[in-house]
């Protein structure tokens, strides 16, 4: 293996204060962001949201297992990872509940014909089997939030069908409602739907932190990396722990959340996703 092989190649021995990225830069990486003045601390909101990203079952698989176990039957699966992650999620979800903070979810949609999964279709060669559903031998809805995590009656729910929480939803909406000036950011793909809307976050002038542990994606590289570039440019990336300890500081009651009584589901005939 060469050099530059060996030091790509993700040890999770490091150092655990050390960010998950520093594994996979170059020495003229890290110069260059040592010189550019990029990967400040901007620090959290005052009135912060709380937004898990498609942490569904197409995402997660119905279980915890290897992932190229877990891809024969949820082809978008991330496999085990996903299933750590959802752990802090829950303690993230708890302490927000607690306090009174905006938990909000998004997750996919699509028509029972999944013809509205548009693009989606072009750039996957096992996109025909959410039509055929011939591999997903589960009897978990693909879309659906998985159950240790699932949402609230005082929870919100945001349905979208491309990457980004905030493209074609509602999402700004609530949060003008709500009076949010921040985002914690969770959930997945880090590479994905994730960085998309935490540009999109970034683009209307919210404060972002992503919780570190609470984010994964399928590939280890792709979520280091792209970490990395968010922590740089767009976003706070800290520890969940660090995540928790904030929401401590934070008075109870200091939104008007939904009364406890949702809507019915808008969408029914939901259908495992296509991302």
């Amino acid at each position: 293996m060469t050099e530059r092989g060996r030091r790509a190649r993700p040890n999770r021995e490091n150092n655990m204060s050390e960010p998950i990225w520093n594994q996979f830069l170059t020495e003229r990486d890290r110069a260059v962001f040592a010189a550019s003045g990029y990967g400040a601390r901007q620090g959290f909101g005052k009135r912060p949201g709380l937004l898990i990203i498609d942490v569904n079952y197409a995402f997660c698989g119905d279980k915890s297992e290897p992932i190229l176990e877990s891809i024969k039957k949820w082809r978008n699966s991330c496999g085990e990872e996903a299933w750590v992650a959802v752990r802090y999620i829950r303690a993230l979800i708890d302490k927000a509940r607690e306090k009174g903070l905006p938990v909000i979810y998004t997750t996919g949609v699509r028509r029972g014909d999944l013809w509205d999964s548009g693009s989606w279709a072009w750039k996957n060669n096992r996109s025909a089997e959410d039509v055929s559903n011939k591999t997903v031998t589960s009897n978990f809805d693909g879309n659906e939030i998985v159950r240790d995590i699932a949402p609230g009656p005082r929870d919100i729910v945001v349905y979208k069908q491309k990457p980004s929480g905030f493209f074609g939803t509602n999402l700004a909406s609530y949060l003008t409602l709500l009076g949010c000036d921040s985002l914690i950011v969770t959930g997945t793909t880090t590479s994905g739907c994730v960085r998309a809307s935490v540009l999109d976050a970034f683009s209307l002038n919210y404060r972002i932190t992503l919780a570190e542990e609470s984010c994964f994606d399928r590939s280890q590289a792709s979520h280091a990396i792209n970490l990395c570039d968010m922590n740089a440019k767009y976003a706070d990336v800290v520890k969940t722990a660090e995540v928790l300890a904030f929401f401590d500081t934070l008075p109870a009651g200091m939104f008007d959340l939904p009364k406890g009584v949702a809507a019915p589901d808008p969408h029914p005939m939901r259908k495992a996703a296509n991302y």
